[in-house]
C-alpha cells in the first residue's frame, strides 16, 4: 500500500474519530498536525487531486492523503483504514449490521456532528476569531473554496449564534446522548455489539459536550460510563495524548446545521 499521510487537527471531533481509527488497525500513517482554526487544512500543497478537500461536507475535519490524493469525511476515512488492514477490525461483517452501523453513523454526521461543532465553536473558537484582524481573516477565508463552509466561519467570526440555532443544537446533543443511552440499555458495551467505527464517530463528537453540557448527561449512567470506556480504549488514549492544549476546547466550522430538523 502507498505511504499515506494524516492531516489532523487536535484530537476532537472527526480528527480524534480517524486518529483512533488508524490507531485500532495498526496501520502506518506520517502524521501532520495542522491548525484547523487558522485554515491550514485548506493549504495543503501537493495534492493532485484536491476536490475532497475543498468540498467536504464535514467542514474541519481531517485529510488522509495517498499519492497525492485526498480523502476525507471521517466515517469514509474509518472505513477505508479498516478495509485497508484487511476488515472486520472497526466494521461489521454482517451486511445487516454494517447498514445498522451506517444508518448510525449517518444520524450522528447529520444531526449530532453540527450541533456539537457550532456549540463548541461557540463556546471555545469565537473568541480566538473575533480578535484576528480583518485582513487575516479574509487571506483565511479566501483559500475555502467551499462556499457553504466559507459562509459558516464568516457566521462564527461575526458572533452569529441564533437563540434559536442554540437551543435546537442542545436538544440535538442530548438526543445523541439519549440514543447512546437507549442503545446500552440490554447491557452491551459497545453501540452495536461489537466496537466499531460507531463507537469512535460518535465518542469523537460528544466527549467535547460532557462538560460543556453536562445536563445533557445528566442520568445517562450509561452513556458516561460507555465514554469512559471508549476513552480508555489504547487506541483512543494514544489518540488523545496527541493534544496540544485541551483537546475538549479545540473546535473549528463542522458540518452544517440540518435546516430540516
Amino acid at each position: 500500500m502507498s505511504a499515506m499521510i494524516l492531516y489532523h487537527g487536535e484530537p476532537n471531533g472527526p480528527s480524534l474519530s480517524v486518529l483512533a481509527a488508524l490507531f485500532e488497525t495498526g496501520l502506518d500513517a506520517e502524521l501532520r498536525p495542522i491548525d484547523l482554526l487558522k485554515g491550514e487544512r485548506h493549504t495543503i500543497a501537493g495534492l493532485t487531486d484536491p476536490l475532497a478537500r475543498d468540498m467536504s461536507v464535514e467542514g474541519e475535519g481531517p485529510v488522509l492523503v495517498i499519492d497525492g490524493e485526498a480523502m476525507t469525511e471521517s466515517v469514509f476515512i474509518a472505513q477505508y483504514l479498516d478495509e485497508a488492514a484487511g476488515g472486520g477490525l472497526l466494521q461489521p461483517t454482517d451486511a445487516y449490521a454494517h447498514w445498522q452501523m451506517l444508518m448510525w453513523c449517518r444520524r450522528i454526521t447529520e444531526r449530532c456532528a453540527p450541533a456539537a461543532a457550532f456549540l463548541g465553536c461557540k463556546a471555545h473558537a469565537y473568541g480566538a476569531l473575533r480578535i484576528e484582524d480583518d485582513a487575516s481573516f479574509e487571506t483565511l477565508a479566501g483559500t475555502i473554496v467551499s462556499e457553504d463552509l466559507r459562509g459558516r466561519w464568516a457566521a462564527l467570526r461575526g458572533g452569529v449564534f441564533a437563540d434559536e440555532s442554540v437551543a435546537d443544537s442542545r436538544t440535538k446533543i442530548a438526543d445523541a446522548v439519549k440514543l447512546v443511552e437507549d442503545q446500552l440499555s440490554d447491557g452491551r458495551d459497545w453501540l452495536m455489539g461489537a466496537f466499531s467505527i460507531a463507537d469512535l464517530e460518535t465518542f469523537g463528537w460528544l466527549s467535547g459536550m460532557a462538560t460543556l453540557l453536562p445536563d445533557a448527561f445528566a442520568g445517562r449512567d450509561k452513556a458516561k460510563a460507555w465514554l469512559s470506556r471508549v476513552g480508555n480504549r489504547p487506541a483512543v488514549a494514544r489518540a488523545l495524548a496527541l493534544a496540544k492544549g485541551n483537546a475538549a476546547h479545540a473546535w473549528a466550522p463542522g458540518p452544517e446545521i440540518n435546516r430540516w430538523g
